[in-house]
């Protein structure tokens, strides 16, 4: 028993300074919120400067209804209160506990008055709050926001957190904010050019707007030191800019590719001109929108995975609608193009109407779930998460028809059709069964395509027509029928594109990718993978 009292007591004495700490974190903090209310400006301040010393979770909360005009007091003594309810019957309430004043008379209550120099005040204390918060998250937002005003009067409050900060990327966003303090304060020469190279390393266009602005005022002697980094940091935004472009480029290539892959194996085998193409993509993407809000409305907890649900069901029914257009209307043209041209056209009006008669002409919204959504930088480059996830999935639709092409029984009769069709059926193919379901199979790509494009552009019974000329192209320049000409025709015109746009604008760039494909298919009439077989050759 006695053995047990003194481990009680080691505990108690051990645990006191924590415990104290708690206390003084709770202590009664109502006398420093009734002297706001008490005296001229300079008092107030000093009564703001007591409210931060307290150390107390409910400072911020006061600060803020005291910056936004909300505390009341009677200037004939009485507490500070929260004012609520209407201006024709206001509320007057504990600021803290927001129990219910008594005894309030409306006609004596006035606001507790603020200029700017307390406005100042204010905003520096709940920096300080917010910088020596636990919550990295808040320490590093009011660090950004210090770095956005760099007011040199918040230099003090900034190397005091600095002194006890220990996360890396707080600690480097406070530094870069007191760097650029620095430059705009009276300090020495040898900490402006320390200043200025802690800005400098960390690079980017804010560093550079920075620099730049501190040329006008710095010192003669380290001007050149300044333009120096000017000229270092140009250069590497140069160099990030060819980049960026070459990931826009690819971003852009994905979207062709995935829009053209299906395409490519429909031209390549039957030599059908499909102008209702687009429409396929179009129905992938309204796919989408009614599995989304399906799921959405039956089983809510599972809306983040709706896209999951939404690629099979697109391929499947893209796929179906296909087999159908293929079965009542294209096998009766084959070796017609024009007339498939003509005949496809009028197919793709038909759905357009079909769809704004079902769900309007209105754009319909796609929600982008949350694991794509958003960016990330990644050296120079801004990387969205939407634009990187469809990248993936194109790679992985472009593998797996390989390997489907490649491996299988059906992929072998659909490359003998392709190159020699009168030859694969003295073999036994049903050419007619490989033109259906090959057909089907090109829909079904575009339906998933349609999945894909619902998250970066507008739904509606348009979307496809942005896309079935780019398709054409991307088809005819990397070589019809041709899988790894289509991949790199669409990368290579998206490319093309986007280092064309900043110069031609985006219609004269895509009048200029024509004019070269049209020179290059003078040279090479087959593309860039020309398909080999008897029936190419004759």
């Amino acid at each position: 028993m006695y053995r047990a009292i003194k481990i009680l007591l080691l505990t108690l004495c051990l645990a006191m300074p924590a415990f104290a700490t708690v206390l003084k974190a709770q202590e009664d903090i109502h006398p420093l919120i009734d002297a706001l209310g008490v005296g001229d400006f300079p008092e107030r301040e000093a009564a703001i400067k007591a409210l931060v010393a307290s150390k107390n979770p409910k400072v911020s909360h006061i600060l803020q209804l005291l910056s936004d005009g909300q505390l009341y007091v009677n200037p004939d003594g009485g507490p500070v209160l929260l004012q609520g309810g209407t201006d024709d019957e206001p509320t007057y309430s504990d600021p803290i506990s927001g129990e219910a004043a008594s005894d309030v008379d409306p006609d004596l209550m006035s606001k507790v008055k603020i200029n700017n120099s307390l406005r100042g005040v204010i905003s520096s204390a709940m920096s300080q709050l917010t910088l020596l918060s636990p919550d990295r998250g808040a320490r590093l937002a009011a660090a950004q926001g210090l770095l956005r005003d760099a007011d040199p009067a918040n230099l003090d409050l900034l190397n005091s957190a600095l002194a006890g900060e220990k996360d890396a990327d707080v600690k480097n966003t406070m530094e870069a904010a007191r760097a650029v303090m620095m430059l705009k304060s009276d300090v020495s020469a040898e900490d402006k050019k320390s200043a200025i190279d802690t800005i400098a390393a960390r690079g980017g266009r804010n560093a550079l707007t920075i620099l730049t602005t501190a040329m006008d005022t710095a010192p003669d002697d380290l001007k050149g030191e300044i333009q120096t980094h000017i000229n270092s940091i140009n250069r590497s935004l140069a160099l990030w800019d060819v980049v960026q472009n070459v990931w826009y480029g690819l971003s852009l290539g994905s979207v062709l590719l995935l829009a053209a892959i299906g395409l490519a194996i429909t031209f390549g085998v039957m030599g059908v001109i499909n102008m209702a193409h687009g429409e396929m993509v179009m129905i992938g993407a309204y796919t989408t929108y009614v599995v989304q809000e399906y799921i959405t409305s039956t089983f809510p907890g599972l809306a983040t995975y709706s896209l999951a649900f939404a690629v099979p069901a697109a391929f499947l029914f893209t796929g179906l609608v296909g087999l159908v257009i293929e079965r009542s209307v294209i096998r009766y043209l084959y070796g017609r193009p024009l007339e498939t041209l003509l005949a496809t056209w009028g197919v793709s009006l038909i759905l357009q109407q079909a769809v704004r008669s079902i769900f309007g002409p209105t754009n319909r919204e796609v929600r982008n779930p949350s694991w794509m959504s958003g960016a990330f930088e990644l050296g120079g480059l801004s990387i969205t998460w939407n634009r990187l996830w469809i990248i993936v999935f194109s790679m992985a639709v472009f593998v797996t028809l390989l390997m489907l092409l490649k491996r299988s029984a059906f992929g072998l009769q659909m490359r003998a059709v392709t190159q020699n069709r009168r030859m694969a059926s003295s073999m036994g193919i049903r050419t007619g069964w490989v033109d259906a379901f090959t057909f089907a199979l090109g829909s079904g790509i575009a339906g998933m395509a349609g999945v894909a494009l619902s998250q970066i552009d507008n739904v509606s019974p348009n979307l496809g027509q942005s896309y079935i000329i780019d398709s054409f192209m991307v088809v005819v320049f990397g070589g019809v029928g041709n899988l790894w000409g289509t991949l790199v025709g669409a990368l290579s015109l998206g490319v093309v594109n986007k280092f064309l746009e900043p110069f031609a604008g985006a219609v004269l760039g895509k009048i200029l990718v024509l004019v070269l494909i049209i020179l290059f298919i003078q040279k090479r009439p087959r593309g860039l993978f020309a398909l080999k077989g008897r029936a190419v050759e004759a």
